[in-house]
């Protein structure tokens, strides 16, 4: 039978030393050589199960300080290391091991520290939040990944690009497609760049959404993606190759710092462009304020998803010629946030989009439907929510689709203007921003204490929250 090799030199070793033994007289009572016993504490050889045995039997060792946790520290202390404050200090996993077994009491010290960090970052940021309800404005610095610089970026601005908009307009009149887009395209490709387009089956691709081979000069889309998605893949390659001075100026002017945030932002604004290329801004707006900004209708006169039409929605902004100021966000279904827009950039102050009562987190209970609600912040402030799923590529049996969820918003007073005005309701829902900045009582989908108020803890009296306060 093998023998399961432990390698545990460092545990080895405190237990010695715990003992008050030297490496000669433990090897002695082992049966080993003192210099096996060194290469043991070296994690130079394993420990049999022989060994974990003797040491068993001969110091009554409890075989769970020998296997100990390290694969858990290690993996505490590799998400340390993945923190943006520690860029370019990424030990190898070994390494991490290496120092979890080594110093378990150093390792847990770095974990509390890191928590402590981490905790008190929130903190900042909610409080960072709360002051800029109240008009003003912090400079709280911190290190970010690249996706999160670009992220703040995008959230921060109205969610138009003049140049990039403009000219992906022009480029559909080109086009002359009519309501071919895809065959439009496809042709463009293969004329100007000599690109075909090939659709791929499921095993010939199955972890991308498209590729772009260069020496074949062949654009590979997935068949997982529908239609409209894989209708935006054609204009997103078509942009970047026809519209690459105005993508690059629009980049430049986003002052991002780092090559890859560079990138991310690059991409993000090819996804913008194709959009605009899909939906031509005279085009679409046009249609959308005669169609009372109907979704449903907007996505099946163009040909697009959902998300394509609330995404180009946003979009809306241009001087002189703007749409109603909608903003949008996208969540999965355990509320972690993909994507802010906005026409003056997401008003999260007002909006935190956290709050369990947005009717986005109900959207998932109802795949497909489209869920209308008003709400109204603590502070009065009222707006119409527009929500549903949107669903990801095809899965294959046995997978599990990927399902998000997105919330389109304007201001109440502007909700006449929509054909979801009539199903808002009468009394808009009371929802806040997140729940610890929010100070409604009696909340019973609170999630946590709101920082501005102490917790109300009587033993006399119950409320219906958890988190009750003063």
């Amino acid at each position: 039978m093998s023998e399961n090799k432990i390698f545990a030199g460092p545990r080895v070793r405190r237990i010695r030393n715990g003992l008050g033994l030297t490496q000669t007289a433990m090897a002695e009572a082992l049966a080993i050589s003192p210099s096996y016993l060194n290469l043991i504490e070296r994690n130079q050889r394993p420990l049999t199960v022989q060994l974990l045995l003797k040491l068993a039997s001969v110091y009554k060792v409890d075989l769970d300080d020998l296997q100990g946790e390290s694969a858990g520290s290690a993996g505490q202390l590799r998400e340390v290391f993945a923190d943006p404050l520690l860029a370019g200090e990424v030990p190898s996993p070994q390494e991490l091991i290496e120092v979890a077994d080594a110093a378990p009491n150093a390792a847990s010290g770095v974990l509390k520290l890191y928590r402590a960090y981490r905790e008190q970052a929130q903190r900042l940021s909610d409080l960072s939040d709360l002051l800029a309800r109240e008009g003003h404005e912090t400079a709280l610095s911190s290190t970010r990944l690249p996706i999160d610089e670009v992220r703040h970026v995008f959230e921060n601005r109205p969610a138009y690009f003049h140049a990039v908009d403009a000219a992906a307009e022009d480029l559909h009149k080109q086009l002359s497609a009519g309501d071919d887009l895809a065959s439009g395209l496809r042709a463009w490709l293969q004329k100007n760049h000599g690109i075909v387009v090939r659709t791929l089956p499921v095993h010939a691709m199955p972890n991308l959404r498209r590729r772009y081979d260069r020496h074949s000069m062949r654009l590979f889309l997935s068949e997982r993606l529908s239609q409209p998605d894989q209708l935006r893949e054609m204009a997103m390659e078509t942009c970047l190759l026809a519209l690459r001075e105005e993508i690059g100026a629009e980049l430049e002017a986003l002052g991002l710092k780092g090559e890859e945030a560079r990138r991310i932002a690059r991409f993000e604004l090819a996804r913008y462009a194709a959009h605009a290329l899909m939906m031509p801004y005279g085009a679409f707006l046009g249609a959308a304020q005669r169609a009372k900004y109907d979704l449903d209708v907007l996505r099946s006169r163009f040909n697009v998803s959902f998300e394509h039409a609330a995404n180009r929605l946003v979009s809306l902004q241009r001087p002189l010629a703007a749409a109603i100021p909608f903003f949008l966000m996208e969540i999965d279904n355990a509320g972690n946030r993909f994507r802010l827009a906005g026409a003056g950039g997401f008003p999260r102050a007002r909006f935190g989009g956290l709050c369990p009562r947005l009717n986005i987190h109900a959207a998932f209970a109802q795949p497909g439907q489209v869920l209308v609600e008003a709400v109204e912040m603590p502070d009065g402030d009222a707006f119409l929510t527009v929500s549903r799923t949107l669903e990801g590529p095809q899965a294959g049996f046995g997978e599990r689709v990927r399902r998000t969820a997105v919330l389109l918003g304007c201001d109440l007073a502007q909700a006449g203007e929509t054909v979801y005005a009539a199903a808002a309701g009468a009394v808009p829902v009371a929802v806040g921003p997140s729940c610890r900045l929010c100070e409604r009582q009696g909340c019973l989908s609170r999630a946590e204490a709101p920082l501005t108020r102490p917790l109300g803890l009587d033993e006399m009296v119950t409320g219906l929250s958890v988190f009750d306060f003063q």
